[in-house]
């Protein structure tokens, strides 16, 4: 059955852009979140979302009026039973998530599929506390999502080929392009990139280079849009984190052993842009380097 309404919860920055990518594309969606200045926030930043690609000339006033009427915001939780594909996109967090689901558990509808926007943590592990394996998986979006083409589409043990054949058909109805990745740890875009990031705060641990040499190496040397550091701003440093603790303790290898000054930062606090600082200072006009 190809799902019609589909219920996201978390209100985020991921769960705002999936939000709005679904409600884009057809969709009837239903925004959770425990905290309505979230669920407010978000609609908000959906709203002025669509508006700035109607000014661009990238979408009409109109489809833009019909896909924010497609759109719930709701704080109670059982009210997304019913949907026909259920996504949890909240923090990285794996008893977080556990719970949410298990509180989910008795509104939902038969029919449901549940899917994890989780990029680190075991599917089938998660999969395995619901009533419903076979109808779990991994739903992985790139951060900003109405932006970035790529959703990971990651099966657990259990997971059943009707389940994912629903999937990839979802993820194709939504103009994006789906990458199949094995239920390891982080996947396949962490799994290159996040330990990236950690050997570029290895080199700032160490003296190599400063935050801002480090940056323009990567970016003038490799051509990258952004450089490490900047990006681990980006994603934010305590997700950066969660995805090494979860690649270190899941692979016992320790290539991936998190930097101590990562570990630094996120104690402190320096979370990244959400936070205000990180390894950048955007409390001001610019971004000021914070070591």
């Amino acid at each position: 059955m190809k799902p019609e309404t589909v219920g996201i919860i978390g209100a985020g920055q991921m769960g705002a852009g999936i939000a709005q990518v679904f409600a884009t594309s057809g969709y009837r969606v239903r925004l959770n979140d425990i905290s309505e200045e979230a669920l407010q926030a978000a609609h908000s930043k959906i709203e002025t979302g669509t508006a700035r690609l109607v000014q661009k000339g990238k979408m009409e006033d109109e489809f833009r009026r019909t896909a924010l009427s497609r759109l719930s915001i709701m704080a109670d939780l059982s009210e997304l039973g019913q949907c026909d594909l259920i996504i949890e996109a909240a923090t990285e967090n794996e008893d977080t998530k556990r719970r949410i689901f298990k509180a989910l558990e008795p509104s939902l509808a038969d029919h449901s599929i549940l899917a994890s926007n989780t990029s680190s943590i075991s599917i089938t592990r998660m999969a395995s506390q619901t009533d419903r394996p076979d109808r779990f998986m991994g739903l992985h979006f790139m951060n900003p999502v109405p932006v970035m083409q790529l959703v990971e589409l990651i099966r657990g043990i259990a997971t059943s080929s009707e389940t994912f054949e629903t999937m990839k058909a979802v993820v194709d109805s939504l103009g994006k392009t789906s990458a199949n990745a094995e239920d390891y740890p982080a996947f396949i875009v962490n799994r290159v990139l996040i330990p990236m990031i950690n050997e570029a705060c290895y080199a700032l641990y160490e003296g190599v280079g400063n935050v801002v040499s480090i940056d323009a190496a990567l970016k003038l040397g490799a051509n990258h849009p952004m450089g490490p550091l900047e990006l681990g701003d980006f994603i934010g440093l305590d997700t950066c984190l969660s995805i090494m603790n979860v690649m270190y303790s899941g692979l016992a290898d320790s290539k991936y052993r998190p930097c101590p000054l990562l570990v630094k930062y996120v104690e402190a606090g320096w979370h990244g842009r959400k936070a205000g600082r990180g390894f950048y200072d955007y409390r001001g006009e610019a971004p000021v380097p914070t070591r």
